[in-house]
């Protein structure tokens, strides 16, 4: 979802199952009310996610209730894992973090206005504004910018 949407990882730990649904067309999952389609891996491994939670112990299952449970369940499953925790699994498992969401960042407002980027991933108009400036210019600018930024 990072490397997709641009998603911070604080946005996708506290990502609840309820977001996530099937349709006709495809698999949804709801990120600022917007439900976003999915491709089809992605689908199938939130799906996987959803029925099949990692718990690394049995003394620590969720409660039986009708509140929609966290799609990372931490420890209590009551609580979303950890943003470091899921950035850190992500390293050993060789995704790529910080990087992989500037790509999409950028992306995502080449073909899309910065007011709807703002609204769909959350972010702020000024920092889509922002991420749209570096997109149109060159890339010697954004390099700049990146060695510049601690």
């Amino acid at each position: 979802m990072t490397c997709l949407y641009g998603l911070h990882m604080s946005r996708i730990n506290t990502l609840t199952t309820d977001r996530f649904h099937h349709e006709d067309d495809g698999a949804y999952l709801t990120i600022n009310a917007h439900p976003v389609l999915l491709p089809p891996t992605l689908a199938q491994l939130i799906e996987r996610q959803i029925i099949r939670p990692n718990r690394n112990t049995s003394l620590l299952q969720p409660p039986r209730t009708t509140e929609p449970r966290f799609l990372f369940p931490g420890r209590p499953p009551s609580r979303p894992r950890s943003a470091a925790t899921i950035r850190a699994m992500m390293k050993q498992h060789g995704l790529a973090g910080i990087s992989a969401r500037n790509a999409a960042m950028i992306e995502a407002v080449s073909s899309l206005p910065p007011i709807i980027v703002s609204d769909l991933f959350g972010v702020s108009t000024s920092t889509a504004n922002n991420w749209a400036g570096l997109a149109q210019d060159s890339w010697t600018d954004y390099l700049a910018a990146c060695a510049t930024t601690p």
